[in-house]
C-alpha cells in the first residue's frame, strides 16, 4: 500500500505537463470496463475524475497493475503514478501504479478537491429558481411546480443532470435548470406566442425525473428505476400526479406532460413524442442550447492553458477552440 501522497496532481495540472513527464495524483475511479481485443486478450478502460476535469486510461493484461486495478470497485478513491502520454489526440497517461485509498486514510484527503461542482453555488442557484417559480403568473401552474419540489426534496439540490454529458457534476441539474429559465425570461418577450407559465412550469420541470434516474454520490449511476423506465417517463409520472393533486385544468396538464414527454427533442435522443405545441418546442430548443453551452463552458474553465483546442466532444461532434476571439 502506498502512503497518501502530499504532492498530488490535478487532473488539469497533469495536462499541462509535458509528453513523458511522471506525474501522482489522488482521484475518484468513475468508470472500470473489461474489454476484448481482438486476440482474445482482456483488457481495462478506465475513466478516472477530479474536480477538474477527467481522463481514460487503457489498462492491458500483461500489465502489472491489471489485476490490481480490477480488484477495485467503480467509485472509490484511488491514488495513480503515471507517465504522461497521448491516444488519438486525447489525454491517456500510461498507468504504473494503482491503489484503491483505504477508509482510514480518507480523512486526509479533502474530498472536496474531487468532485466537481456547479461554478455557482447551490444556494444562489436554489434562490432563483425559487423567485422564478414563484414569478409563474398561472396560480395552478406554479402549485403544480411548488408541490413536486416539495415532494423531491433536497436531491434536486445536488444531483447532477447527466452521467458524461452535459452538466454531468454535483448541483449540475439545478444548475441547467436555473440557467434554461434565465434563458427563457429573455427571450419570452420575442415570441409573444408562448405562454409564459406554461413554458417556465415546462422547464422548472422537464428534468424531474433525473432526481429518480439518478443515484447521488462520487459518482453519478443510473438506478434500476432509471434504467428499465428513463427520466422522461418518471418525471411525466411525477407531473400528471401533482398536476392531479393540484387539480390542474385537464387540457392544461396535458400540454405540461407534452412538454416532458417532447423536451429531448428527436426520439431516437429519448423522446417520448415530438414537440408539437409552441411552448413545447420552445422549451426543447432551449434545452438543447443549454445542455451544449453547459458543454462549452465546462470545457473553458478546466482548459490547460496553453491549449489551442479541447479533446473532441462526442456531444458536439467537434473539439472546441479555447482561445478568445481577439479584442
Amino acid at each position: 500500500m502506498l502512503p497518501v501522497m502530499s504532492d498530488a496532481l490535478s487532473i488539469q495540472a497533469a495536462k499541462a505537463l509535458a509528453q513523458g513527464a511522471f506525474f501522482s495524483g489522488i482521484f475518484i475511479l468513475r468508470k472500470c470496463a473489461t474489454k476484448t481485443a481482438r486476440n482474445g486478450a482482456p483488457f481495462l478502460v478506465i475513466e478516472v475524475g477530479d474536480r477538474t476535469g477527467t481522463f481514460a486510461a487503457t489498462i492491458f493484461s500483461d500489465s502489472p497493475v491489471f489485476e490490481r486495478c480490477s480488484a477495485i470497485n467503480e467509485g472509490c478513491i484511488v491514488q495513480i503514478e503515471a507517465t504522461v502520454d497521448s491516444y488519438q489526440g486525447r489525454f491517456a497517461p500510461r498507468i504504473s501504479t494503482i491503489e484503491a485509498i483505504e477508509t482510514e486514510d480518507l480523512d486526509s484527503i479533502n474530498l472536496e478537491n474531487l468532485v466537481e461542482t456547479a461554478p455557482e453555488t447551490s444556494d444562489e442557484l436554489w434562490e432563483d429558481l425559487q423567485e422564478i417559480t414563484n414569478s409563474i403568473p398561472h396560480e395552478g401552474l406554479r402549485n403544480v411546480v411548488q408541490s413536486t419540489f416539495e415532494e423531491i426534496g433536497d436531491v434536486f439540490r445536488t444531483s447532477s443532470a447527466a452521467v458524461a454529458m452535459h452538466h454531468a457534476y454535483r448541483h449540475g441539474l439545478l444548475e441547467h435548470t436555473v440557467h434554461m429559465a434565465r434563458a427563457a425570461k429573455a427571450l419570452l418577450p420575442i415570441y409573444p406566442e408562448i405562454d409564459p407559465s406554461l413554458a417556465l412550469a415546462g422547464i422548472l420541470l422537464h428534468d424531474i425525473g433525473k432526481t429518480t434516474e439518478y443515484m447521488q454520490g462520487l459518482v453519478t449511476k443510473r438506478t434500476r428505476t432509471g434504467i428499465l423506465q428513463g427520466h422522461v417517463v418518471l418525471g411525466y409520472q411525477l407531473v400528471r400526479k401533482h398536476g392531479l393533486k393540484n387539480k390542474l385544468n385537464a387540457q392544461l396538464l396535458e400540454r405540461l406532460e407534452h412538454i416532458i414527454l417532447s423536451h429531448q427533442g428527436e426520439l431516437e435522443w429519448g423522446a417520448a413524442s415530438m414537440a408539437a405545441t409552441p411552448e413545447a418546442v420552445f422549451v426543447s430548443m432551449i434545452d438543447n442550447l443549454d445542455a451544449k453551452m453547459g458543454m462549452v463552458q465546462r470545457v473553458l474553465r478546466n482548459a490547460v492553458p496553453g491549449e489551442e483546442f479541447s479533446e473532441y466532444l462526442p456531444g458536439l461532434k467537434a473539439p472546441i477552440l479555447l482561445t478568445p476571439p481577439p479584442v
